[in-house]
């Protein structure tokens, strides 16, 4: 019996020894003190089109807007961060993303039922080039949360505005640009930081390339981007 409470105690001494370091005596020390810092990231993505429906679409009795759906996707890339003041830091995350955006039509006189609704998918391969601001809290033990805001520019890889051999296609864009925000944790360990993160992404302008022969581009006035990303950093 007194064994048991014996080794029982050591245990509990053990973890809170454990828990104690990990809170209260600091991993990486002389982080703070670099003037950059870089890391590597992974991300998955929830992407969607902002549809805004013509005005035309009352002369279309066949194709009628229904809504954009969103769709999973994820990416990778590169992690570069500049210390300028305390608290403050300029960060550039170059990614490459796989986005998914759906695009669903109401077919107002189906020659099946079943095919009263038509879904239209835009795949995309996006070179995105995002530049925030980020605001750290005060280092907390081997914790600490911070917020950014910040401007991006993306690239489509796989847009298919320029294909003219595709029929029935809503095409879009190559270029957009938007801006991001979102907030994250840092956790530091003894050799690297984790950090995960919520980013919102919006862009500014129509990425809807209009074709006057396509029914379901007709409908639309215009599109903008939204996605929302998790990412998880990995830093040095």
């Amino acid at each position: 019996m007194l064994r048991n409470i014996l080794l029982t105690t050591l245990g509990c001494l053990c973890i809170w020894n454990g828990l104690h370091a990990q809170l209260f005596e600091p991993n990486m020390p002389d982080h703070d003190s670099k003037p950059y810092y870089f890391g590597i990231t992974l991300s998955y993505n929830t992407a969607h089109f902002k549809a805004a429906s013509s005005p035309r679409m009352m002369n279309y009795d066949s194709v009628l807007l229904a809504q954009a759906k969103s769709v999973g996707g994820f990416g990778l890339g590169l992690l570069g961060t500049l210390k300028l003041i305390p608290h403050f830091e300029l960060r550039f995350n170059p990614q490459l993303i796989f986005a998914n955006r759906d695009i669903a039509y109401h077919i107002k006189y189906p020659v099946y039922p079943e095919d009263s609704t038509s879904i239209k998918q835009v795949q995309s391969a996006l070179l995105s080039f995002p530049l925030d601001l980020k605001f750290l809290s005060d280092r907390i033990g081997n914790f600490r949360v911070y917020t950014f805001v910040g401007l991006k520019w993306d690239y489509d890889l796989a847009s298919n505005s320029a294909n003219r051999k595709v029929e029935d296609l809503v095409k879009v864009k190559p270029s957009d640009a938007g801006f991001n925000l979102g907030f994250g944790v840092n956790f530091f360990f003894p050799s690297f930081i984790f950090s995960p993160e919520i980013r919102f992404t919006n862009g500014f302008g129509n990425v809807l390339s209009q074709d006057p022969t396509n029914k379901y581009s007709n409908v639309i006035e215009s599109l903008k981007t939204r996605m929302v990303m998790f990412c998880i950093h990995l830093e040095g």
